[in-house]
Parts: C-alpha cells; structure tokens; sequence
C-alpha cells in the first residue's frame, strides 16, 4: 500500500489479482465461512435422505398384502424431523452467509474508500468523479452481491449435486452412472459459461461507470447546460451511454439463454429413469427404489435453476473486483517509500530549481507549467506571489502541501524534502485559503471545526470573530447550528471565504497559504479582515497570491510569475524601481483597485 495513505483501513487484503483479492477479504471472516459452508453440506444431506424415506414408504404400500402403516408413519415422521432440522440449518446458513457478505462489502469499501483519500490529485484528475462513485458504490455492492446470493447459491447447490452421488449407492451402485454423468457435463457447461460471460460482465461494469460519470457531470454543471440552452444534446449523450450499458445486458442474456445445464437436467432424468426401471424388471431393485432414484435426480434442478444466476451475480462481481482493485493498485506520484519526518514545523520554505507539468487524462505529461523555479521563504515571513492570469501562481501553492510533485526540482520545508515528510504531518501544519472555496453539506460550525474537529464552541466562535463572520452566522435563524447546502451554495461568495478564513484561523498552523481568499469580499469588510489576516501571519509563514495592492505592499518578499517562470523578485520597493514587469503588474492592480472604488 503506498504511503500516501491518510486513513488505514483495517487489514491490507492481496493486491495481486483480482482472485487474491477476494479471497484474501474471504479469509477475513473464517467462523462465517465455515457456517455457510457446514450449513450447505448438512443442508443437502437432509435433503438428499427424504428420497429414501418416500422410497421406503412406498415400498411399505405396495409390497404387502397389507399396507404396513407402522413404517409409513414412520418415515413420514422422520422426513418431519429432517425437514425440521434442515429448516434450522437453512436459516442459520443463509444468516451466515448474509452477515458475510455485507462484512466483506464494509471492508472493501472502507479499504477503497481510504485508497482514494490517499491518492494523489494527478490520480484524481485523470478519472471522472462519477466513474470514481460507480465503483465505490456499485462495484462494492456487486461484491456483496457475488458472495450472497452468488457464492451462496453456489456452494449451496454444489452440495445437492454431491448429495445424490452419496445416496444413489445405497439405492444400487450401477445408478451412479448417469448422476456422474450429469455431473461432469455440468461443470463443463459452468466453466464454459463463465468464459464467455466475464468479458461481457467486464463491458456491463464499464459502460455503467461511463453513463455514471456522464451523469455526475452534467448534474454538476447543470447551471451550464441550461444557460446554454444544451438540455437536448445532454440527453442525447445520456441516452447513447444508457443504450449501450443495456445492449451490454443483453448481450448478457443471450449468454444466459443458451444455458445447456437444463436440457442435460431433462436428459438425465430420462436416462436415469429408464436405467432404474431396467434394473427393476431384472429384479435388481424395487419399486420404491424408482421413485427414490429419480427424487434424489430431482435434487439436480436446484443447482441448475440456481447456478445461472449465481454465475451470472460471480462474473459481475468478479468483474466489479477488477476496477476496485485498479484504483487501489494504481500508483500515484506520491508513493513513496521512505522514513517520514513528523517534527512541529518552523515554516521555512525552499524551491530548488522547481519545474511541474499536469498529467494528462491518458496519464501523458502535459507541457510544463513551472520552469526552474527557485526562491526561499524565511520562518515568519511573508511572500506575495504576483502574475498575470494562467503564470502558475495556483499551482506553485499546490507543491508546498505535497497535492502535486515537482516533475523536476524539489520543495523543502525546514531544510527537509517534502517527499520525506509524513503526509498527514504536513499537511496539518499547513492552511491554504482558496479562490474556489469548498464547503460541506453540514452546520456552518463543522465546516469552520473541519481542521480540527476537537475544538469547542468557544473556539469556533473566536475563531469566526477573528474572520469577520460572526454577525452574519449569528443572522441565521440556527446561527452556528445552520446547515449549508453542498459547496455552500446557500451562502455569498464573501461569506464562503470568511467562513474558510475561520477554518484557517482555527487550526492556527505554521504556515498560512492565502489564494486570493479576499477576492470575494467588499472593500468595507476587506478592512476589517485585513487587521484579522495581519495579526493571524504574525509569527506564522505566509504565502499570499492576490490582486490587492495593500496586502502586496505589505509582504516581506514578493515573486514575480509570468508563463511558469521567476522574471523578477524582491521587495515592492526595490521591484517598483528595477522591475519592468512588476511595474506593469502594480500598475494594472493599481488601475483595477481604483476603478472598483469608484463604482462601490
């Protein structure tokens, strides 16, 4: 497992075929395993000795000059108390099975689930979210699907085709014939079948992940398609992915019809009827033993009728383990395999001849949006990074917290490579503020406590004061208590960034990484956050990317960005008087800031 994992799950199952990986989560839970299995065996057995019981009844009836009912009585009782402890297995079995399936389902997904937490954001990028969700949730649910009904059916049925192999000889040895024969061609006809539908189930499961993603998509930019009058061509999209998913099904289903298991189950009860009778008129059996063999014949239709679709329920869920595992085994640019640093972090910050590029969607690298970066950030400074729109200011921010890594180069924080740090360490210790907020579906005071989810509601509070958001959560009908919708769309641009400002207020961490966090705000209340920004940088690291000229003129070191390199970098003064481009820079901010306090 890399070691970018942030949450572990419970046990690390074998990554090296989708095979092991089943059966390495099977082997998790062996007191269920062994229930299914007993119960199966005992199951069939209790149903496999009924046949002798008619069959001695009946022999009882018509082989005396008077039907013997002491014996008939019986048997009858004994095929009650067989029944009557078979429904016992049975049900202790399927429960089993049940709490076996779903506790493989929960580890599965809680393994995959702490997997993705851990992957890295080029991971991420490279796979649409909805094709992410469609294996968390469906893939996942096949595999619960697999073991109940699926494995169970099959264990289960195996034991009825067994069941007669071990009675028929009590009847006469010669009958094994055709149960043998049943027997081997019903295997060849399961692995056969299981050849032909694993590719389909494998298109099944990919063609539901595309629609998926496709949907997820077009649900998250629904405010686009509908400004852009698309409605039709998005269900246009949506309806090719849907007929292909069920063209796939269906393919499915012509597989499925052309299950040979029932006509050789009709044909071995013909053969094995007429082998019985001609033993009876050599004198070999009785009449009772006809009705006994071909009862013990007719334990064969529950694994035929059953096997289809638990064969069916084995190749999707095998399939459904081949994508979980593909996620999980995927490596990420941050598997790393090293000693991790966890010391409290001074908060100084080196880029060595840095150079980063994204990674395509075909996992090819993108042209290079960083080039030979190099500049230092001193404990308890603060440094401005300026730059047209699209000169990688954003992405030079990503590499301090490790959500990339440099193609080329190295960043160190306290003189130690980032990729020596322990993930969970870093990351904790460092506070970014973003353009694109992102809030969670849940009370304004768990989004604030996100970071540090211990804190008391003092805390919180303080914490908001500090970011000016304090009166407006206190205008909410349940003040701290209000629950936002996703991404916080409930709320202002300028109320997401004070809430996030709190977030970052909160875990007070030793370097504050602010990405134009105040671009959303009004210049009235940019006032009052302005003091709370001051006062939270001192001591602390800060790294801030922004358009306003009085947060500029306030770092201690300023960089200069234009297309992915350093043209220029020092002081505001000293690069007002010696920097062409910086000049330029300041001279547009200066006309943009302006011009917005005219209209305000």
């Amino acid at each position: 497992m890399s070691a970018e994992f942030i949450v572990e799950p419970k046990y690390r199952s074998d990554h090296r075929s989708a095979g092991r990986f089943i059966w390495s989560n099977v082997k998790q839970h062996p007191l269920l395993a062994f229930g299914l299995v007993l119960g199966a065996f005992i199951n069939a057995l209790l149903a496999a000795i009924v046949p002798n019981f008619i069959g001695e009844a009946f022999n009882a009836m018509v082989n005396s000059d008077n039907t013997d009912l002491k014996t008939v009585g019986a048997m009858a009782i004994a095929v009650l108390i067989s029944q009557g402890a078979r429904s016992v297995v049975q049900f202790v079995r399927n429960g089993s099975a049940a709490a076996f399936a779903q506790r493989i389902e929960r580890d599965v997904r809680d393994e995959l689930y702490a997997s993705l937490l851990g992957k890295s954001m080029s991971f991420h990028d490279s796979i649409p979210v909805g094709e992410t969700m469609a294996r968390v949730t469906n893939d996942v649910r096949e595999l619960n699907l697999m073991m109940y009904p699926g494995v169970n059916l099959i264990i289960g049925s195996g034991m009825f085709l067994i069941a007669p192999l071990i009675s028929t000889p009590f009847i006469h040895p010669s009958l094994l014939l055709v149960p043998i024969l049943f027997l081997v061609c019903h295997v060849i006809v399961q692995f056969r079948f299981v050849r032909q539908a694993y590719p389909v189930a494998q298109r099944v499961r990919s063609s539901f992940g595309r629609m998926n993603a496709s949907l997820a998509e077009s649900l998250d930019g629904v405010e686009v398609v509908k400004g852009a009058a698309q409605e039709d061509q998005e269900i246009h999209n949506f309806s090719a992915l849907a007929d292909e998913v069920r063209d796939n099904f269906v393919a499915q289903g012509r597989i499925e019809a052309k299950y040979l298991s029932y006509l050789l189950l009709g044909l071995s009860f013909v053969f094995g009827f007429m082998h019985s009778v001609y033993l009876y008129q050599l004198g070999w059996i009785q009449i009772g033993d006809i009705v006994a063999f071909t009862s013990l014949l007719g334990l064969f239709g529950f694994p035929v009728f059953t096997s289809l679709n638990a064969l069916s329920r084995i190749a999707l869920g095998y399939a459904s383990a081949g994508r979980i595992l593909d996620v999980i085994t995927a490596e990420t640019s941050l598997d790393r395999d090293r000693e991790h640093h966890k010391e409290p972090m001074q908060g100084a910050i080196t880029f060595e001849n840095v150079t980063f590029g994204y990674v395509g969607v075909d996992g090819s690298e993108e042209e290079p949006i960083l080039h030979d970066i190099s500049f230092t950030v001193y404990t308890g400074h603060t440094v401005a990074i300026v730059g047209q729109t699209g000169s990688g200011k954003s992405t030079l921010t990503k590499l301090i917290n490790r959500i990339y890594d440099p193609t080329a180069g190295r960043v160190l924080i306290d003189g130690i490579d980032l990729k020596e740090w322990d993930l969970q360490s870093l990351r904790s210790q460092i506070s970014i503020i973003e353009q694109d907020i992102f809030l969670f579906s849940r009370t304004i005071a768990e989004n604030i406590a996100f970071g540090h989810p211990d804190a008391t509601k003092e805390q919180i509070i303080e914490a908001a004061k500090k970011a000016q958001a304090h009166d407006f959560i206190l205008s909410f009908p349940d003040g701290y208590e209000t629950e936002i919708g996703q991404r916080g769309v409930t709320l202002s641009g300028g109320q997401r960034q004070r809430l996030a400002i709190a977030r970052a207020f909160l875990t007070n961490p030793p370097v504050l990484i602010l990405d134009d966090s105040t671009s959303a705000i009004d210049s009235a209340t940019e006032d009052k956050i302005q003091k709370a920004i001051w006062s939270a940088a001192e001591g602390r690291t800060t790294l801030l990317i922004t358009h306003r000229l009085s947060q500029i003129r306030w770092a201690d070191h300023i960089v200069v960005l234009r297309r992915g390199r350093i043209v220029a970098q020092g002081t505001h003064d000293h690069l007002l008087k010696n920097s062409e481009s910086y000049q330029r820079i300041f001279a547009r901010y200066e006309s943009s800031e302006t011009q917005k306090q005219r209209s305000v």
